[in-house]
């Protein structure tokens, strides 16, 4: 038997129709853990969460939660609602006729102490007193509380979320997320987040698994899986870089430990042998004033500038703290820091 996991993913492909969605995925999310979904649209995260949930049987692979299988090659075996997996979507989906109070006891009806229940859960989600409100009263980042509060409710073994923060914008959307952060924190809720969006996988997640396409074949597999800091200084492919963040790649040759590139030595992340692409993200160059580079254009990122710096590596994004050159100035562009060989 399985270890009793909240959840553990083996394998698992689906297709629809002729056509391959997901290829071969596997994970496995340790208790209390937050790990975050992230691909391009289309690579099939809400379809290895739909799976999860019990609303879509993957063609073939096995899902256990808590250790108990719930599908295996391409067989149900659990229903969703028997799975005690609780689920967040973006459009909150809540009850308009029910009040705050009822959406949220709707998961537990027949319970001796649903008030107290729902009244803590209330208070745990900064929503206290408002539970006679309807949720059409309520304003965006307050309905997605109730609907996370309606979750956690049936006090599930896992929880999903679809793309929980899509419908919010700006500082609601960095506040509410990490208020789920800290909500699932002090519950000790596992939970499965699937997003588009690498801020919020890289800044909310113990760990993040990057779905993306393997050259010549169908379908989506799990490319990279690892600590958000891993995945972004060690990207294991242009995929992966590119989905966690700006990067340059520079043509290198390895000799171990560094490679050598037409901006000089660099130091690698892994060792590597032979031609190679190096991964520079913008903070691994610097500038010097005066040289062969010249700075196209600049835009001001609110923490420093990038500039794009035309050099014989190519055009490259380089990030600037203080007053940066102006557009025209020439300039010499050199490595600081470490590269990921690719």
């Amino acid at each position: 038997m399985s270890e009793r996991l909240p959840l553990e993913i083996n394998d698992l492909s689906h297709s629809y129709g002729d056509g391959d969605v997901l290829r071969e995925v596997s994970l496995e999310v340790r208790p209390g853990e937050l790990v975050a979904v992230l691909g391009a649209s289309g690579s099939g995260k809400s379809t290895l969460l739909r799976a999860v949930a019990g609303f879509v049987t993957p063609t073939s692979g096995s899902i256990s939660i808590e250790g108990n299988v719930v599908c295996s090659n391409g067989a149900e075996r659990l229903s969703a609602e028997k799975r005690g997996v609780g689920m967040v979507f973006q459009d909150y989906a809540l009850f308009p006729h029910m009040s705050v109070f009822d959406n949220v006891a709707f998961g537990i009806q027949g319970e001796a102490s649903v008030r107290a229940t729902v009244e803590d859960l209330l208070a745990l989600v900064g929503l206290a007193g408002l539970g006679e409100r309807n949720p059409s009263t309520l304003s965006g980042g307050q309905q997605q509380r109730v609907a996370l509060a309606r979750s956690l409710a049936p006090q599930p073994s896992l929880l999903v979320l679809d793309e929980p923060f899509a419908n919010l914008d700006g500082s609601l959307r960095f506040e509410i997320s990490r208020e789920i952060q800290r909500i699932l924190a002090e519950r000790g809720v596992s939970a499965l987040l699937v997003t588009h969006e690498r801020t919020e996988a890289l800044g909310l997640a113990s760990r993040v698994l990057i779905l993306d396409q393997e050259d010549g074949k169908d379908g989506a597999t799990a490319v990279q899986v690892g600590p958000p800091e891993e995945v972004y200084a060690r990207p294991k492919t242009r995929g992966v870089a590119g989905m966690t963040g700006p990067f340059n790649a520079v043509s290198g040759e390895g000799n171990g430990p560094k490679a050598q590139t037409v901006l000089g030595e660099v130091s690698l992340v892994v060792p590597a042998t032979g031609s190679c692409d190096v991964i520079l993200r913008p903070e691994n160059l610097a500038l010097d004033m005066g040289g062969p580079h010249r700075v196209l254009r600049q835009r001001f990122t609110g923490m420093g500038y990038h500039l794009d710096v035309e050099t014989p590596a190519g055009c490259l994004l380089v990030h600037h703290d203080g007053d940066a050159p102006g557009v025209g100035t020439e300039v010499t562009v050199r490595i600081e820091g470490y590269g990921a060989p690719i």
